[in-house]
């Protein structure tokens, strides 16, 4: 989201949307005011995952706090998705320090986001719990294999950040209405636990397929050596 390529490592992003948003991306950024800078952008992303978490928890005193979740998406995606374009198109990458900072940033304001609908009573607090366990296996791996292939992945099956905020932004829309569901006619159960456990078993399957690919990778780059005859060479 936003992560500075390198000579070090590429990016790759193959969800639905990537093409379109990053042609949108570009064209905001040569229009963005010179006073705009990528730290500027960084921060928004920041506080508006914080504003997310805080929307989402006050669904406890109204659902109008669906709105909140809304706007507050919609800026992480302006700020989060914008800053290493805006680096790019300017000329003004910092390829270790966007890399770090901007990674921090998503770390930082996921755990914010999960907390704030672990207390919002749409979600139970331990499924929150477990998706955040999830969500940072993902990325430990994921940060594994920027430094050691050289790729860092940013969708798995067509889904980026960008449709995880906009199914984000769907349920709390939903949730305003009726946090309840009744999937294929069976008991209620609450729509984000529905979707946490389906989230759970997306990020532990994308955890698997990417460990199982980057090893094997690893594998063929680097075979066992030969085993040497250290008596015949003597």
């Amino acid at each position: 989201m936003g992560t500075v390529a390198t000579a070090a490592h590429t990016r790759d992003n193959s969800s639905v949307s990537a093409r379109l948003e990053t042609q949108l991306l570009i064209w905001i950024a040569q229009r963005l005011p010179r006073a705009i800078n990528s730290d500027h952008l960084s921060t928004l992303g920041l506080a508006s995952m914080a504003l997310a978490g805080l929307s989402f928890a006050a669904f406890r005193l109204t659902p109008w706090a669906a709105a909140g979740v809304g706007v507050a998406l919609v800026l992480n995606w302006f700020g989060d998705s914008l800053d290493g374009t805006v680096a790019r198109v300017r000329d003004q990458q910092r390829p270790r320090y966007g890399f770090y900072v901007d990674h921090v940033i998503d770390l930082a304001g996921t755990t914010m986001l999960l907390a704030g609908l672990g207390c919002s009573g749409l979600m139970h607090p331990l499924v929150a719990a477990a998706v955040l366990a999830a969500y940072l296996l993902v990325s430990s791996e994921s940060f594994l294999a920027t430094h050691a292939v050289g790729v860092f992945r940013m969708s798995f099956v067509g889904v980026g950040p960008t449709e995880l905020r906009l199914l984000l932004i769907a349920g709390a829309l939903r949730a305003a209405q009726s946090a309840w569901v009744e999937p294929f006619g069976y008991a209620p159960i609450r729509l984000f636990d529905l979707a946490g456990v389906a989230g759970i078993v997306g990020l532990l399957l994308a955890f698997v397929v990417s460990s199982v690919r980057n090893t094997r990778v690893l594998y063929v780059a680097e075979p066992v050596p030969a085993v040497r005859d250290t008596q015949r060479a003597a």
